[in-house]
């Protein structure tokens, strides 16, 4: 992937230095390795209710925790990760905005924390485990940089495209807050059965990945970011991550009712339908008679 030299984003926030680790807490209540796997297992890569997940699990309901105060802190200049997904970010800010401008409307940026351990997030305890997360409450994208490591070497996803597809995955869902259909999904909430409501969260996951690929498809048109093998790192990320892929891999039965995510060959088609198309019209996975 092309990106050395590209503009960086100014929204990002460093809390690092600020440390972490230790068992956080989830509206009040402690929430174990245990837990912790069994919300990974179910669904918590690149998810945007990971919070939620595991507030369920421990019996309670997502309560927000106190905010980091101060003002945000940029990384290091040197800090050669962190310059990339500041990157990253810089480039779906550029993306969206065209797209929002478009269509008449004013894309506001999210923020990007990086964190070490665990952070507080207005939905909640952020814990690394958990991998990366958009939290609709505070507009945020929350990643412990370690997650990349699990990444390529545990989930066998290696490569600077497959972490950046990480990054636009979760903006995606920025995105679907922004244009209301988050909230929706949120009003189905106990409105309608778990079967139902898993049916839903795999639509919205779906879409957040045709999101990253309208991201990918208009970035290369505009600043010619790929690079030979950038789409397989991305559509090999997207197999890894499938709920399919993923209950096998823990060594259990494949288990469709419990699907929050979708399959890998969902997950792959709806990134390769909107990195093929570019629009996010193609991207209604609420509408569309497959998933």
């Amino acid at each position: 992937m092309k990106w050395e030299g590209n503009r960086e984003s100014s929204n990002v926030d460093d809390r690092r230095s600020m440390g972490g680790g230790g068992g956080g807490m989830l509206g009040g209540r402690s929430i174990g390795v245990g837990t912790i796997v069994v919300a990974l297992v179910g669904g918590w890569i690149f998810g945007i209710n990971p919070l939620t997940i595991l507030s369920m699990l421990s019996g309670g309901t997502p309560a927000a925790v106190q905010q980091q105060q101060g003002p945000a802190q940029q990384p290091p200049a040197d800090d050669r990760m962190a310059k990339f997904v500041s990157t990253v970010l810089a480039d779906t800010e550029d993306v969206w905005k065209t797209v929002f401008t478009k269509s008449g409307a004013t894309y506001q940026e999210p923020q990007l924390v990086l964190f070490r351990g665990q952070t507080a997030t207005a939905c909640g305890r952020g814990q690394a485990a958990m991998g990366p997360f958009y939290c609709p409450a505070d507009r945020k994208v929350y990643i412990d940089l370690a997650f990349y490591e699990t990444l390529s070497r545990q989930l066998g996803a290696p490569g600077d495209f497959a972490q950046a597809y990480v990054i636009a995955h979760e903006v995606g869902h920025h995105v679907q807050n922004l244009l209301g259909i988050s909230g929706k999904m949120d009003e189905m909430r106990g409105r309608v059965s778990k079967a139902d409501y898993n049916v839903l969260s795999v639509k919205l996951e779906l879409q957040a990945d045709c999101f990253a690929g309208v991201w990918a498809h208009n970035a290369q048109n505009a600043r010619q970011i790929l690079e030979q093998g950038d789409v397989e790192e991305a559509m090999n990320a997207a197999a890894r991550i499938g709920d399919d892929a993923l209950q096998r891999s823990s060594g259990g039965a494949v288990v469709p009712e419990s699907f929050t995510h979708g399959t890998s060959a969902q997950r792959q088609r709806w990134f390769n339908t909107g990195l093929s198309t570019g629009s996010v019209k193609a991207c209604d996975t609420f509408a569309a008679s497959k998933i």
